[in-house]
């Protein structure tokens, strides 16, 4: 007879478990619905996970959502840091907007916008750690964006006045105003002229 590894009181989990899946899975709960809006059932069906296995696995609902907001993060940064190597600044500021208006139109019930400006944003105030994940990737965004601004400098391509530092968080910042937009149902045409007058400006 086979005897169980598992010890007295030991939640288990489903034998399919994915981390990775049952992450996206919460994450997309969140992004829908918000923090405060998401229940721990809906998020546990999403998961695929009962209530016990998702403690287990990922902790509390904030931690849920820390988590959720991380797997973003790193997602929609590779993809934006790979649209930013385009060969000049205004193509790259051009594929940087058109990669985040494309995830900011996605989602089955509608435009989401972004997951971190759009949920993170209303729990800052009440939610400590909320505040620093999202000060944490708003800095590391504006980092990757001035880092190709500094570049484009140095090799003498056109750029708007001012440090990189500070045309980076111009830029930023209507990548916000984007994901709001987004949300809000603004057309894609709409969005793209945004994302163009800004890569002219700034390039330019």
């Amino acid at each position: 007879m086979r005897t169980s590894t598992k010890t007295p009181g030991q939640r288990g989990r489903p034998r399919s478990y994915d981390r990775d899946v049952a992450l996206g899975a919460i994450r997309d709960v969140f992004w829908n619905e918000g923090f405060s809006a998401s229940s721990l059932d809906d998020i546990a069906a999403a998961a695929g996970m009962n209530r016990p296995s998702l403690y287990a696995a990922f902790g509390d609902k904030r931690e849920m959502y820390l988590a959720a907001l991380q797997m973003f993060a790193a997602e929609s940064g590779r993809e934006l840091q790979t649209a930013l190597e385009a060969p000049t600044l205004r193509e790259a500021l051009e594929a940087f907007y058109a990669r985040a208006i494309h995830d900011y139109l996605s989602g089955e019930d509608g435009p989401r916008g972004c997951l971190v400006i759009c949920t993170a944003v209303t729990e800052a105030v009440r939610e400590p750690a909320i505040r620093s994940a999202l000060v944490a990737i708003l800095a590391d965004v504006d980092s990757v964006v001035a880092a190709r601004i500094a570049r484009a400098q140095a090799a003498g391509e056109p750029c708007g006045r001012g440090d990189a530092k500070s045309l980076a968080r111009v830029a930023t910042s209507v990548l916000h105003s984007l994901a709001v937009r987004a949300r809000a149902g603004e057309d894609r045409s709409e969005l793209e002229a945004i994302a163009r007058a800004t890569a002219e400006l700034i390039a330019s």
